[in-house]
């Protein structure tokens, strides 16, 4: 029991590919016998799917923990995404679909996008901007995100895009990581109806950035609303985008680049605090990105592709720009909250725009459980023919609200285990092919090799363990910018010749893999090691309950014992009654080990700006301590009410 995590959780319900899907899925059971055939060949065989310049003289060559994939060949990831789409009927095909917060809207067919894209590249060029570079983009949810990371792709700078909602510190620390010389931001951005005022904390960041040379400024708010005056600008140092762009011309060749030339560096908070710059490169990782969004998401000429995550994540680096884009698809776009000014708004996007694919996160469909069905049963939403999710474990039961509810019975849903590092998407159903089983990430894309282990690095067949990668992968990341003894410590170290990246997960009967969250989250309750993820599995799958985090707090006896923050759905009393049951009913469902010792309800959980639960302060608070940084939360006003309810209830 020391060496494995204890599983618990028992899910029975399968939901085998629809039959109409199934006879004309894209991806089929032939993927993965060629993968398992022969693995290198398989992904040569999706390279072959781009436009190269040049061919590679070899596919991988692996010095662990160091891959440079399909060495000697040459391409451009913007000319893949653009210029080869612009010859045939794709040309006048809609590229992006944008919607604004406050409603308004604008679409770039391919044609369109790549003049804007190509005017972009040549403003750079003529503030200095040559390959190798690096631009921070910090800018709200708006197509010039998109055309700026495509320019500095054409250009081959490296682009590092930092979240819009992350403060003037956190830009300031990752763009002097990166000495980025050009910094693209706005005068605002929108968020539940309030403007974020983005250029007065990126000029708070330059302030203390030596190495930026020139800051060029998208003005956002419409005619009418606001001016070029709402931005403060610095002689000389300052530069509007439309002025920029005004005088360019579109033609701006593609700088042909080697597989293994930097693309991006995009940074993730590193335990220390001190953020990882995680450095991505060019012809592995658009392979993966263009290859799992055909597959995943079965990717048809007609479909209308929304991922709702902000270009700031790789999951908008991925899915919503280089892989849709490498494909030739329909991307739609949307700035703000999915709660303004009505909780309906991400439904009325989906029958206004006949939105067929929606991948979204975890967080999001338990908001939408906790606001109620009356919301998705206003709109026509027969459009959806595939749903996803993304970021974090899926609990059961919110999976089959999202059948239900969204996919009204009747889309496969791919719930996709992946991360920044890995740069495309590892562990998903092929939808047509596998079947599906609520919370469950199924299993490994092909091509990809994945294993269970114990404490000591001992395969495991089956049972809780630890995730790790034993195969390099053509999307990976090839190190921490400036740093590759930390890449090799944070990632290659705990288990030697593995990757691993602090991520718990069983392997049921059938082989199917469960994402159980962190390590770092695992609970030792009286030697058993519990993963939070099926306690709040069992938490919200209750009537009652929308959302559930559970942390481990010191104890005498147990080592540790459990505590649970819960959200109930509307309309629903938090009482005394109501947490007895929740109680007994995690202990029905799993087991009287996992019984919550104490039970804190709350209107609201603390989250980073991307949806992920702070455990690491609900601990905090749990233990009695100090709470740590808050810099990164959506609204640190949460932790601190959280906080003094704890306090007040003991």
């Amino acid at each position: 029991m020391a060496d494995q995590l204890a599983t618990l959780l028992l899910e029975e319900r399968r939901f085998p590919p629809p039959a109409a899907f199934a006879a004309r899925a894209i991806g089929t059971p032939a993927l993965y016998h060629a993968a398992a055939r022969d693995r290198l060949a398989f992904w040569e065989e999706q390279a072959r799917a781009l436009d190269w310049i040049t061919p590679w003289t070899s596919v991988l060559t692996w010095s662990p923990p160091h891959a440079r994939w399909f060495d000697g060949g040459r391409l451009n990831v913007a000319a893949n995404c653009l210029d080869r789409h612009l010859t045939g009927a794709r040309r006048n095909k809609a590229a992006i679909i944008w919607e604004g917060e406050p409603g308004d809207r604008r679409v770039y067919t391919y044609w369109a996008l790549a003049r804007e894209v190509g005017r972009a590249a040549n403003a750079l060029k003529r503030l200095g901007v040559v390959k190798g570079d690096r631009v921070a983009i910090y800018l709200p949810m708006i197509p010039e995100a998109a055309i700026a990371m495509l320019a500095c792709a054409r250009l081959g700078a490296v682009h590092s895009v930092v979240f819009g909602g992350f403060s003037a510190e956190s830009l300031r620390d990752r763009i002097n990581d990166a000495t980025a010389t050009v910094l693209i931001t706005a005068d605002g951005g929108y968020r539940r109806g309030q403007v974020l005022p983005l250029k007065r904390i990126a000029d708070e960041a330059v302030a203390q950035c030596p190495s930026i040379e020139h800051v060029v400024v998208v003005r956002r708010r419409p005619a009418g609303e606001g001016d070029e005056s709402f931005a403060e600008m610095t002689e000389g140092r300052d530069h509007w985008w439309h002025r920029l762009l005004d005088r360019e011309s579109p033609d701006c060749p593609a700088e042909p680049m080697e597989a293994e030339d930097l693309l991006f560096i995009l940074y993730t908070s590193g335990t220390t605090g001190q953020p990882k710059g995680i450095v991505h490169t060019t012809g592995g990782y658009l392979t993966q990105a263009t290859a799992t969004t055909r597959y995943v998401f079965d990717l048809r000429e007609e479909d209308i592709f929304w991922c709702t995550a902000d270009v700031g994540w790789i999951t908008g680096h991925s899915y919503v720009v280089y892989g849709p884009l490498a494909n030739g698809a329909t991307v739609l776009m949307y700035e703000g909250a999915p709660d303004w000014p009505e909780r309906d708004r991400f439904w009325k996007i989906v029958a206004r725009h006949g939105v067929t694919i929606f991948y979204t996160a975890p967080t999001a469909i338990r908001a939408f459980m906790k606001w109620g069905t009356k919301h998705p049963a206003a709109h026509d939403l027969s459009t959806l023919r595939l749903l996803g999710t993304v970021g974090e474990p899926i609990n059961p039961e919110a999976w089959m609200w999202y059948h239900e509810h969204i996919g009204r019975g009747a889309c496969p849903i791919v719930d996709t285990w992946w991360q920044t590092e890995t740069g495309g998407i590892m562990i998903t159903a092929l939808p047509g092919v596998t079947t599906t089983k609520p919370g469950s990430a199924t299993t490994p894309f092909p091509g990809i090799s994945v294993e269970l282990v114990d404490t000591t690095g001992k395969a495991l067949a089956k049972g809780g363990g630890f995730l790790t990668l034993t195969e390099p992968w053509p999307g990976m990341l090839r190190t921490i910018y400036g740093d590759d003894a930390r890449y090799q410590a944070t990632y290659w170290s705990r288990f030697p010749g593995r990757y691993f990246a602090g991520d718990g997960a069983k392997v049921d009967d059938d082989g199917y893999w469960w994402l159980l969250g962190r390590v770092d989250d695992v609970l030792n309750v009286a030697g058993h090691r519990i993963g939070t993820m099926e306690v709040e599995s069992a938490l919200v799958d209750h009537p009652d309950v929308a959302e559930a985090a559970v942390v481990g707090k010191a104890h005498d006896l147990k080592g540790q014992a459990i505590a649970a923050f819960v959200t109930v759905k509307e309309g629903v009393k938090p009482s005394a009654e109501l947490r007895e049951d929740l109680r007994e009913h995690v202990a029905r469902k799993i087991g009287a080990i996992a019984k919550p010792d104490d039970i804190l309800f709350s209107a609201d959980l603390p989250k980073t700006r991307s949806g992920k639960i702070m455990r690491r302060l609900l601990k905090d608070i749990a233990e009695g301590r100090a709470l740590g940084d808050t810099t990164t939360l959506a609204d640190p006003n949460v932790v601190a009410r959280l906080k003094e309810q704890y306090e007040d209830k003991e």
